[in-house]
């Protein structure tokens, strides 16, 4: 696996991190909340300045840690403020729930979205920002995937860094959007230790074939030759990988599939237990009942590495 982690991130043009450099944040504001202190904080991932909240347990000492990356669903006014509680959809406010359980939660805006757009006060899908940021990144021989993992991979940095989290049990959590973006990153970063993604598990070719739509971070020339997202999965072996899903959601319609292709590699390390199906009846919406297995297989998993 060791190659095909290689392989796919020469493909994104990106470095898988073997060191951890330091990673400074400014804050902002600092707000005490129910069983924990949410800050809204600053730093810089190579000159481009990432904000986000920062999620403090009332306890601190070896916490676990995971890096929360926010859904799309063409609401580019909201980012960082849904995973925490402050706006949106109630059931993607997964960081109160693990901040209270213990996690330190660092749960940033991604390119294009909220603080991070060209207006922050306009509300509503920004399409054409999003569109040129991939358009700039490609005619230059780049992709917007490689920003996405940068900043993504910074965010890991800077949570390994903090002297109250347990850097051997940080982790990632993401749907639709933000779980495309927990495939990528875990299968290049080994520094995660636990990954989940939700309403993401999609191939390439399932999606062209049936007319679905492929997200611009995910637009990487010349990745589908070779690579699809079964191989992401596998990269990820022998780590802890939850994959969520539900029969009717066209955007992890072949979950099982994928699954099923990467078992090989975790088979191959003796650790198919790490590698976690849960399949839902419905549509691609979060549920309550699949955010509280989320939050409840987190909890388990991350505490007992």
């Amino acid at each position: 696996m060791v190659n095909l982690k290689n392989e796919i991130a020469k493909a994104i043009d990106i470095s898988v991190p073997t060191t951890m450099p330091h990673v400074e944040y400014k804050l902002l504001d600092s707000t005490k909340a129910d069983g924990y202190t949410r800050q809204l904080i600053e730093y810089d991932s190579y000159g481009d300045k990432v904000i986000a909240f920062l999620l403090i347990p009332e306890i601190i000492d070896n916490n676990p840690a995971i890096l929360i990356n926010h859904q799309h669903n063409r609401e580019h006014h909201l980012g960082k403020s849904e995973v925490c509680g402050l706006a949106g959809n109630p059931l993607q406010a997964f960081g109160p729930e693990l901040a209270k359980k213990g996690f330190v939660v660092l749960a940033p805006d991604s390119i294009c979205f909220e603080d991070r757009r060209q207006d922050p006060q306009v509300e509503g899908f920004d399409f054409w920002q999003h569109f040129n940021e991939m358009c700039y990144r490609i005619i230059t021989g780049e992709c917007l995937m490689k920003k996405v993992l940068n900043d993504a991979m910074n965010g890991i940095t800077l949570l390994s860094n903090l002297i109250y989290v347990n850097d051997k049990k940080i982790g990632t959590l993401g749907h639709s959007y933000g779980g495309n973006t927990v495939l990528f990153l875990s299968a290049l970063d080994e520094r995660i230790a636990y990954s989940c993604a939700s309403g993401s598990a999609c191939t390439y070719e399932y999606r062209m074939i049936n007319n679905i739509g492929i997200e611009m971070a995910s637009v990487i020339p010349n990745f589908h030759g070779k690579y699809d997202i079964y191989d992401l999965v596998s990269c990820i072996a022998p780590r802890q990988m939850l994959i969520v899903s539900a029969e009717d959601d066209k955007y992890s319609k072949d979950a099982s599939y994928i699954v099923e292709k990467a078992s090989q590699a975790y088979l191959e390390y003796d650790a198919l237990q790490n590698l976690y199906h849960k399949r839902y009846p419905g549509g691609h919406e979060m549920t309550k009942e699949r955010f509280d297995f989320i939050i409840e297989w987190i909890d388990s998993n991350a505490k007992h590495i």
